[in-house]
């Protein structure tokens, strides 16, 4: 896996001071997308186990609240083999921090009925998400006023409470 960019002190990208790894690779191309250069899946950096270490460090001071990957699309199959070990690791390590993840798949259609029934880790990387913010960028419905979200499609979604539930239970800002 590769990557374009690690945001050491993002305050754009879910709620607090968080991490936040840009992955490279997407096959959605939405239309109006902010990160173009991380579609292909070679553009940026090796993701390597100094990568790694380096994120594990920017996560230690209190003032962080958590992680957060984007991209590209961290859902994509071959993120998805190096991401879950990874985000693991960051659960682990720092149970009290967040993770968050965007994608442009729509939870019910592709992850729950397409990915998790063929894709070996989508599931055990969905147990290590908090919130995953769902759906493709759509340029016809940009909301600028949305909080973490480009469209009004999107949904941030409590992965915990869905995966508990069974029904997609949507982010209550504290």
């Amino acid at each position: 896996m590769y990557y374009g960019e690690i945001k050491k002190c993002d305050i754009a990208n879910g709620p607090g001071v968080r991490v936040s790894l840009f992955v490279s690779g997407c096959t959605h191309h939405c239309k109006g997308c902010f990160n173009e250069e991380t579609w292909s899946f070679e553009y940026g950096k090796p993701f390597t186990e100094e990568t790694e270490e380096q994120i594990l460090k920017l996560l230690e001071p209190s003032y962080i609240s958590g992680l957060t990957v984007l991209g590209g699309e961290p859902m994509e199959y071959m993120n998805q083999e190096v991401l879950f070990p990874f985000l693991k690791k960051v659960k682990e390590r720092f149970p009290e921090k967040s993770i968050w993840c965007f994608t442009g798949y729509v939870y019910e259609k592709d992850i729950l009925h397409r990915m998790i029934p063929k894709w070996k880790y989508t599931k055990k990387m969905l147990e290590q998400i908090d919130y995953l913010v769902d759906g493709p960028f759509v340029m016809e419905k940009k909301n600028i006023s949305l909080k973490f979200r480009g469209s009004s499609n999107q949904r941030i979604i409590d992965v915990k409470k869905t995966l508990e539930t069974g029904e997609v239970v949507l982010w209550e800002e504290q």
